[in-house]
């Protein structure tokens, strides 16, 4: 029944993703319109804590904390970079320019600044991909704290097409990429526990418990 229900789910999350690419300029537009100074706001410190960075660090410790999740730590590193890798790969083979490059809509000159790198282009979106790759692992180690998460990721995810950086169909594919490389690697790490001899195998009992 599970299984029925994720092919479901990924069925429905492609095809959402194909008709997204139909409506992305109608979408976004739409989006624009609903700008003002307190939203800029809210969404911006949304986006800038959604950053790859901040969600290394802010996982990192919080699988520090607790002595029994640490040995998930090296999948976790292993899913974010696998994460930002194929977020990579995929925009400079797909060379899409961001909404705001093509004027279908504005953005802040800040965001502008930090997103025009020669690399940084609109397909996937690396916030979404990235912050979605987590939640497989988060719902298995932390799952009280699985909703809050996914509720940041989507938030996350959002913020990217309000300030015209990414187009619909960016977001979902992103959030569905990372989703499916989370998954794959929880499913690894339960089979083989590589993470885990790993962190045995440097650590032992030498790593203080910061939860007690």
């Amino acid at each position: 029944m599970r299984d029925k229900r994720a092919i479901a789910a990924f069925c429905v999350a492609v095809a959402a993703i194909f008709l997204s690419f139909y409506f992305d300029g109608k979408i976004i537009k739409f989006v624009s319109l609903f700008r003002s100074v307190l939203l800029d706001k809210l969404f911006l410190g949304i986006t800038l804590i959604g950053s790859e960075i901040i969600i290394f660090f802010v996982l990192t410790s919080l699988f520090l904390w607790n002595e029994n999740k640490r040995k998930w730590i090296f999948p976790l590193w292993l899913t974010l970079f696998f994460s930002a890798a194929a977020s990579f790969a995929l925009k400079i083979s797909t060379h899409r320019l961001r909404p705001y490059q093509t004027e279908i809509v504005s953005t802040l000159s800040f965001l502008r600044e930090n997103s025009h790198l020669t690399w940084s282009f609109s397909f996937p979106s690396s916030h979404a991909l990235i912050a979605f790759s987590t939640i497989p692992l988060l719902s298995r180690e932390f799952p009280k704290l699985k909703y809050a998460w996914l509720i940041f990721a989507i938030l996350v995810a959002f913020s990217r097409v309000y300030f015209g950086l990414h187009y619909l169909s960016d977001v979902l594919s992103g959030a569905l990429i990372g989703y499916i490389i989370g998954f794959l690697i929880v499913k690894y790490e339960e089979e083989n526990k590589i993470g885990e001899r790993i962190y045995r195998g440097i650590f032992g009992k030498k790593i203080i418990n910061f939860g007690n």
